[in-house]
């Protein structure tokens, strides 16, 4: 450098001053610098990518997470350009079913996957949706039913997440040993069912016995059990179409409500666009796989019972329906003062999932 300077006052060997040469030197070292940064930042937006954990508590074969969880979660990502990579946890290997909603809530999962009433008590409105004496054709129904009517009531208790979407299993039968045309015939019959079912299969007379569908086949091979109450689905998912003889449809009966949400600090956390995107692909993979999962698998499952295991389908007459219907009335009116008693309008509430019901009943037969 001493020599392409030269001494000081003198000129270099290009016949540059020193003092001029200095200057080139520090613009050619600042543009180096620039040149740099610019190269770091697609290194910066790269780091923006958020990573997602969701839990649910169904198998990985299972159509929830085949047909439902697993293309929304790629077409999620497409939507935001790769920004949002979600990677699902199934068969509770991240969170048992029961603590998924309290896991989201917390943190201890990003996402999740679970049944309101697996925490029976904590979604106290919203169980108007699983009541008894309401009537829905499908899931379809159901579904719309529960997600239309959550947008209206908007329940406190669901404020602390943020809601994705909500699906329902629909209807469920009961599926016997022993015929079951009437109230008669279901008097004293053990039947399996947990939650809300239990208490409706009692004030209907049978006898109510608490356990996990896991444990019904063996239950029922083993006469410990005469029914199950639950979707069709279980007739050929937990094989009890090999050790049951009828189907007494009873759509008035039972639906389970599952929930898709995810904790509220990390949805706040994105950005409008990409949330706008995220909310884009729920709207797309409710209407087009959610609401009708189940009856996918309940017309699968209903075809391979009666076609394959001789099943018997029963329909009640009108007539024995409505007693059946009247008897569980009693129920919803305690829910209507429960809600009364808690400050919401408990009968509002009730009128406005009936009215719904009628409504997507006639749109969905």
């Amino acid at each position: 450098m001493r020599e392409l300077l030269g001494r000081k006052g003198s000129k270099n060997i290009w016949g540059i001053s020193k003092k001029i040469l200095s200057v080139l030197l520090i613009l050619i070292m600042g543009a180096a610098v620039g040149c740099s940064n610019t190269s770091s930042e697609p290194e910066q937006e790269q780091a923006t990518v958020v990573e997602l954990r969701l839990a649910h508590f169904f198998p990985s074969t299972h159509p929830a997470e085949t047909e439902l969880i697993q293309p929304w979660i790629k077409a999620i990502e497409e939507a935001t350009d790769g920004q949002v990579i979600i990677t699902s946890y199934p068969n509770q290997t991240l969170l048992n079913a029961d603590s998924i909603y309290a896991g989201v809530v917390d943190g201890s999962t990003d996402l999740g996957l679970s049944c309101f009433s697996y925490t029976r008590g904590r979604f106290p409105v919203l169980e108007v949706f699983e009541l008894p004496g309401i009537t829905y054709n499908n899931s379809k129904v159901a579904s719309k039913v529960a997600w239309e009517g959550i947008q209206e009531l908007d329940p406190p208790e669901i404020q602390d997440t943020k809601l994705m979407m909500v699906l329902t299993t629909g209807p469920g039968d009961l599926y016997t040993k022993d015929p079951v045309r009437n109230l008669q015939d279901l008097q004293g019959m053990e039947i399996r069912a947990t939650g809300l079912s239990a208490k409706t299969l009692e004030t209907l007379g049978a006898v109510p016995a608490a356990m996990p569908q896991s444990d019904a086949y063996e239950a029922l091979t083993k006469g410990v059990v005469k029914g199950n109450l639950g979707p069709v689905e279980v007739l050929k998912g937990w094989k009890q179409a090999e050790v049951t003889s009828y189907i007494t449809q009873t759509p008035f009966l039972y639906n389970t409500l599952f929930f898709v949400t995810m904790n509220l600090d990390k949805w706040n956390s994105l950005d409008p666009d990409t949330q706008q995107a995220i909310e884009a692909v729920n709207k797309e993979y409710f209407e087009k796989v959610a609401i009708s999962l189940w009856d996918k698998q309940n017309e699968d499952a209903l075809t391979y019972a009666v076609d394959e295991q001789g099943m018997e389908i029963i329909t009640l007459a009108p007539e024995e329906a409505e007693k059946w219907i009247s008897l569980v009335q009693p129920i919803q009116d305690e829910f209507a003062a429960r809600m009364d008693g808690e400050g919401n309008k408990g009968q509002e509430i009730l009128d406005t999932v009936k009215k719904l019901a009628k409504k997507y009943n006639a749109e969905y037969q």
